[in-house]
């Protein structure tokens, strides 16, 4: 059961410090965040992959870098960084600058600029975390800021959600509704049932289309269709030697390009706005109260240095996933064990390429599912911070209104902007406020951060005091 430092309020089925008893329960729960995290980690390569011009061979080798270093990042967020169960994985924030990249060069080449930018990019997070910048900036942050950008966070992946259900909506609904049925109906009743009802929703729905797809229902090359043709292709293990398509600079030595890096450079600070969310969000779930500024640091530089290793094995800049959070927040499991164990399995993927071939058959409409289920529930996590404001007051509902409709404007305003578009003929400006401009959270944060601290307000009126900074 949750442990004796668990807020009793949440109701956790194990707190951070518990171990699931017997192991394979452990298993079992780690393999959710697999599950969960599965779709996301995979889309971002898979985008970049025709402009990259990767081949076969090559994005075999990207998947597998991919897999590894959100394992490696995930141990180091939970171990040495904030110390909770936080999934790492790549971020949607770096594709406009990866397909500015893209446009420049291809293949191996590109990768090899992608490569030195996530690694300069890193440095300069590790600085920003670990010389106590994003801790300092907590005295400015209440309910009324920290509420919106992680409602946004949720809100901002509906288009996600929605691309990778559109192919079959019956079959994303049917997951929907088995993870309802487990997690609200039957968990009630059945301690089995609770504990896992991502990876029995991904299973049932799995077995489904796998009977849908045998009796031709489900038409080959669909996207519901489950066909196991590419499983005699895919290699057992990956290669672990250094150089060209090795487990260590896959791609060949980074390259450094100054242009790219301050674009890269934006997207960090969208991507590192976005975890200071993720981090009060999951804080609150797993019964901790608020990060303190201390935990905050130590998070940002732990996500630094997941983000350097990344660039030395070739895959692409981690960040914080907040689906893994919306599962957490669903199962009520916080154990850092069971993250820990997610990412083993992670990097086992990686270096076990018929596990991830495998997995890889599951119907992207299922996936869909999973993110329809918990995306909402980011939002209302970020909602609820709100609570501990006076939501009575007028200047608090005038400004979480306008942030909130902001972050949704805004990036829409940026959207259809011309290719051409340039603020004030500066290169490096146009590539930060596009990066910035195209992100909600990003905007989000930085409209709330102004606004409720310029705006005359109560102590008592902002929620100020409310978030914890004696850990």
């Amino acid at each position: 059961m949750s442990s004796a430092t668990t807020d009793p309020s949440t109701q956790l089925r194990y707190g951070l410090d518990d171990v699931p008893r017997p192991w394979y329960a452990a298993l079992g729960l780690g393999l959710q965040h697999v599950l969960t995290a599965f779709g996301a980690t995979i889309a971002v390569p898979l985008i970049l992959v025709p402009a990259l011009g990767l081949d076969a061979g090559e994005t075999a080798v990207l998947l597998s870098a991919v897999f590894i270093c959100a394992g490696i990042a995930t141990v180091l967020q939970v171990t040495i960084g904030t110390r909770l169960p936080i999934v790492q994985g790549m971020s949607f924030a770096f594709l406009g600058p990866f397909f500015a990249i893209a446009a420049a060069h291809e293949g191996a080449t590109a990768m090899q600029v992608i490569a030195g930018a996530i690694i300069a990019g890193a440095v300069i997070q590790m600085l920003v975390g670990y010389g106590g910048l994003m801790g300092l900036l907590q005295r400015f942050i209440t309910p009324i800021t920290i509420g919106p950008v992680i409602a946004l966070i949720g809100l901002s992946l509906f288009g996600a959600a929605a691309d990778n259900s559109s192919g079959n909506w019956w079959l994303a609904l049917l997951t929907v509704a088995l993870v309802f049925l487990f997690a609200l109906v039957l968990a009630p009743r059945l301690r089995f049932f609770a504990l896992f009802p991502i990876l029995l929703a991904v299973v049932v729905a799995y077995l489904v289309a796998l009977a849908l797809s045998t009796t031709g229902v489900f038409a080959a090359g669909s996207e519901s269709h489950v066909g196991f043709a590419g499983l005699g292709e895919a290699p057992w293990f990956r290669g672990l030697a250094v150089g060209e398509g090795g487990l260590l600079l896959p791609w060949g030595a980074p390259v450094f390009e100054l242009g790219f890096i301050i674009a890269v450079l934006a997207a960090y600070l969208a991507s590192t706005i976005e975890s200071f969310g993720d981090y009060h969000a999951i804080s609150r779930i797993a019964g901790q109260g608020d990060p303190s500024p201390r935990q905050i640091n130590r998070g940002i530089g732990a996500e630094g240095i997941g983000c350097a290793i990344t660039g030395l094995l070739g895959g692409f800049a981690a960040t914080s996933y907040s689906e893994n959070i919306g599962l957490v927040g669903l199962t009520r499991v916080a154990s850092r064990v069971v993250v820990i164990v997610g990412a083993v399995a992670l990097v086992a993927l990686g270096l076990v390429s018929k596990v991830g071939a495998v997995i890889a058959t599951v119907p992207v409409p299922i996936i869909g599912g999973i993110y329809l289920a918990l995306f909402g529930l980011i939002a209302a996590v970020g909602l609820s911070n709100l609570q501990r404001a006076d939501m009575n007051s007028q200047r608090n509902l005038m400004i979480v209104g306008f942030v909130l409709f902001m972050g949704l404007v805004v990036p829409n305003y940026f959207a259809g902007l011309p290719d051409d578009w340039t603020l004030l003929g500066i290169d490096w400006l146009t590539s930060l406020a596009t990066a910035i401009g195209s992100s909600g959270i990003a905007v989000a944060a930085l409209l709330g951060l102004l606004l409720d601290n310029l705006i005359p307000g109560s102590a008592r009126e902002r929620g100020v005091g409310t978030y914890a900074t004696d850990r």
